[in-house]
């Protein structure tokens, strides 16, 4: 059995070095990223036991995907390699201000995007401890759509985080899926400029937390503010990162994946919410102290940073 269980899907990264633009690159560094996957490798340096469902191309680029997964920990024994599909690409250029970081999708008819509920097994859903559903993939396709839903009513208890994309549909069908999840959500994770956009919800932090309860009253919720830092909502308590670490940002995609994951590894030892606020806010820092999109962490990295780092570790 897994402690955590995601499903989703995971595209080639290629960023443009800062500070040249898309017209203006000669070269581009190859990553990989997915919220959900993010999240299982997060996790699974941290030391739980994750595992992975999507699908990939049949190729030397799903083959990379899987082997680089799988390298962090990942369970990737149910991942689909898939005979003449493609993988899908985002390109990043990392702006530097006032030119804010901009992200192009080339993602349509992915090999994931194919994935049919009929080729998942959903054992391995029902057992797990955890399983972590985002907004990113109902939005993708229809069948896409269709395994996020069978995977909400497969599993046990479940995490979501509303990672909506603006690109992928509107904020009120966004809305309409969300209300389907959050009755049945044990963690709710949101930035806050989405949850507004979503939600048409308006004033501080706390008001548009409370609102968000009312809708998934099992839930443990929390905004994400970015450099503001967080809000969590849990049986009436408003709970805020007791301190900020320092930061020097080399890459904040995927700060939020990092901060959910950290989350999820704290409760699930049994932290109380201070200490798992805490925890998860330290790596979502670590996190942008790192180049890609995945937090190439340990617990021991998370250790140094709760108790005050950085400095020389000898």
């Amino acid at each position: 059995m897994h402690d955590l269980v995601t499903l989703g899907e995971v595209l080639l990264r290629l960023s443009v070095p800062s500070p040249a633009r898309f017209e203006t690159a000669r070269t581009l560094d190859i990553q990989i990223g997915g919220a959900e996957a993010n999240v299982a490798a997060a996790c699974a340096r941290l030391g739980m036991r994750t595992a992975w469902i999507s699908a990939l191309p049949a190729n030397a680029w799903g083959e990379r995907v899987r082997r680089e997964l799988a390298g962090h920990g990942i369970d990737c024994a149910h991942v689909r390699l898939t005979d003449g599909a493609r993988l899908g690409v985002y390109f990043l250029e990392y702006g530097v201000p006032p030119r804010p970081i901009r992200v192009l999708y080339d993602r349509r008819d992915s090999a994931f995007a194919r994935l049919t509920p009929a080729e998942v097994d959903w054992a391995t859903v029902r057992q797990a401890s955890l399983v972590h559903l985002t907004g990113i993939t109902p939005a993708l396709s229809a069948s896409a759509r269709a395994l996020s839903e069978r995977a909400l009513g497969e599993a046990a208890a479940v995490s979501f985080d509303l990672n909506y994309r603006a690109t992928l549909w509107s904020p009120a069908d966004a809305r309409a899926y969300a209300e389907t999840v959050l009755p049945r959500a044990r963690f709710v994770f949101a930035g806050l400029d989405e949850a507004r956009t979503v939600f048409g919800l308006d004033g501080p932090p706390e008001r548009i937390v409370e609102a968000l309860s009312r809708q998934a009253p099992k839930a443990t919720i929390t905004l994400l503010m970015g450099e503001d830092g967080s809000v969590t909502f849990d049986g009436g308590r408003i709970v805020r990162p007791r301190r900020r670490p320092r930061v020097e940002v080399v890459d904040p995609i995927g700060a939020g994946d990092a901060y959910v994951a950290g989350f999820l590894w704290a409760a699930q030892r049994g932290a109380d919410l201070e200490q798992t606020v805490d925890t998860a806010t330290a790596v979502a820092a670590l996190k942008c102290s790192i180049w890609g999109d995945v937090a190439v962490i340990t617990p021991r990295d998370v250790e140094d940073v709760l108790a005050g780092g950085p400095g020389v570790r000898r």
